[in-house]
């Protein structure tokens, strides 16, 4: 792996993330999430209804008020990235495919996580899984630009490989049994995916009502479409018929989700939805 050549296509993305996300805040980050502690603020005057138990009897005894300490939540969090890379992930609109729209919004959170002092995971969804270490920043960024070149995803300059294919897609029963163990220890879980290769809807339905489970279904305008068949093109002169996508999906998806197109300000729209 040429490290030059990934730093490149780090700043080439991070340069077009600044470009196409002049909304987000970083505050947005530490809002949406669950915190894990509380960390003093300030103090306040004691008011009827105050928890006694923070009362700072010190600093009262030496004024003609009554204070209690305040807290405010300590916001240390793990972010798990949950990637789901198949075939119809590389369908898109104007040149900028699911998948693409997918990595740009990890690599968001990585920049954000870094301002924040967070971390995240990221899992990969392929014919394998794929566990990335925490990270944050520009260091994350180049993980997993490194792993997503080493398994053919993504090219040198960073965008994804046209003739990537998916050949053996991995089970639902892995995948399910890897959100739902991420889920119960509590991390908080962001899954970007089109749900052509999730199907397992009724499982899937009970994750999407957990507090920490945030999922987010990328769409593109040919899955606006009642069914339809998808192709890729392989070359110039073939092109191959790999599945069925369409909104008969989202009848049977009744949990909490939200959809982001990327015929859309996709990153503008993934903040949106944290707020």
């Amino acid at each position: 792996m040429n490290i030059k050549e990934v730093e490149k296509a780090v700043a080439k993305i991070q340069s077009h993330l600044f470009q196409n996300s002049n909304s987000f805040s970083v505050g947005m980050l530490k809002s949406h999430f669950k915190g894990a502690g509380l960390q003093f603020k300030e103090h306040q005057v004691y008011n009827p209804g105050d928890d006694v138990r923070f009362i700072d009897w010190k600093l009262s005894a030496k004024t003609t008020n009554t204070f209690v300490k305040t807290f405010e939540e300590e916001r240390n969090i793990e972010i798990v990235v949950v990637l789901d890379i198949c075939n119809s992930m590389l369908i898109g609109y104007k040149g900028v495919s699911k998948l693409q729209a997918s990595l740009e919004i990890a690599c968001l959170l990585y920049l954000l996580a870094e301002k924040t002092k967070d971390n995240v995971n990221i899992i990969l969804f392929t014919d394998q899984l794929e566990v990335l270490p925490s990270a944050s920043g520009q260091k994350g960024i180049v993980l997993l630009m490194s792993v997503l070149q080493r398994l053919n995803v993504v090219g040198e300059d960073g965008g994804v490989n046209p003739l990537y294919r998916v050949e053996t897609v991995l089970s639902e029963k892995k995948k399910l049994a890897q959100i739902k163990s991420l889920v119960a220890r509590g991390k908080e879980v962001v899954l970007l995916s089109d749900f052509n290769c999730l199907e397992a809807f009724e499982e899937l339905n009970k994750l999407l009502y957990r507090k920490n489970m945030h999922c987010f279904k990328i769409t593109s305008p040919i899955d606006e479409q009642s069914t339809s068949k998808f192709s890729v093109f392989t070359s110039l002169r073939n092109k191959r018929v790999l599945g069925k996508t369409g909104r008969k999906k989202d009848e049977s998806l009744k949990g909490r989700y939200r959809k982001i197109s990327v015929k859309d300000r996709y990153l503008e729209s993934f903040i949106r939805e944290m707020l």
